[in-house]
């Protein structure tokens, strides 16, 4: 039944089985309240500013679709920070780059435009999972939307990119950072080591500048 609690997101992602097994731990207390029969039900959710951020920050996430049987297909993603655009609060887009061309993404979509995605921050430990239908969109019908998708903060993508994809959400989640490694990027590690250093390249400048004044002063001692 209905309640005023019911999420797109419970809708989705929870069903009979999936109670069942929260009945047996008693987690139904906690999610039983967004459970509804009809993935339609509930209100479409939106990206909190918090969440758009950490979207556009990503340089990886992974894709999941269904292949017309029934199996689930799941694909890794990266790129620069940005690659990832949140065009508005209920809308994500991003160049689909040349890859290995088995298509096998492409062609689930053809055949169903439900996806998911799955984005994780590992400095943080925060993750988020985004359910929405993707709409694939080809250089021919819109290059600009395209060129757009191979643009970030720092320029251009150097990259071919004859697609994007353009994904309405319908429903998203963020929670449990429990058993999410914390993992910092060459970026990260390369800046917190220079902040390290400085003390040290301080103090190695002052040491140099104070040896090429006694070795001055040496030198002045014996031309005298």
């Amino acid at each position: 039944m209905r309640t005023n609690d019911t999420t797109r997101y419970g809708a989705i992602a929870f069903s009979e089985a999936s109670a069942e097994r929260q009945r047996a731990t008693g987690s139904i207390n906690w999610y039983g309240h967004q459970m509804v029969d009809g993935d339609n039900s509930g209100e479409r959710q939106e990206l909190d500013g918090q969440t758009a951020a950490l979207i556009r920050e990503t340089d990886s996430l992974f894709v999941a679709t269904v292949t017309p049987s029934g199996w689930p297909y799941v694909q890794h993603r990266g790129g620069p920070k940005g690659f990832v655009h949140v065009l508005d609060p209920s809308t994500i887009a991003l160049g689909d780059y040349s890859g290995n061309q088995q298509f096998v993404t492409l062609g689930n979509l053809d055949h169903d435009n439900r996806v998911a995605l799955f984005f994780v921050d590992y400095a943080t430990r925060t993750r988020v999972k985004v359910f929405g239908r993707a709409e694939i969109i080809e250089r021919t019908d819109d290059p600009e939307f395209i060129d757009r998708m191979l643009t970030t903060g720092d320029g251009l993508i150097r990259t071919r990119c004859e697609r994007a994809f353009r994904i309405d959400v319908e429903a998203l989640d963020r929670n449990c950072i429990k058993n999410i490694p914390v993992k910092y990027s060459a970026e990260r590690m390369a800046e917190s080591l220079r902040l390290a250093r400085e003390p040290l390249n301080d103090q190695i400048a002052q040491l140099q500048r104070r040896n090429q004044e006694l070795e001055a002063e040496i030198a002045r001692l014996r031309a005298e």
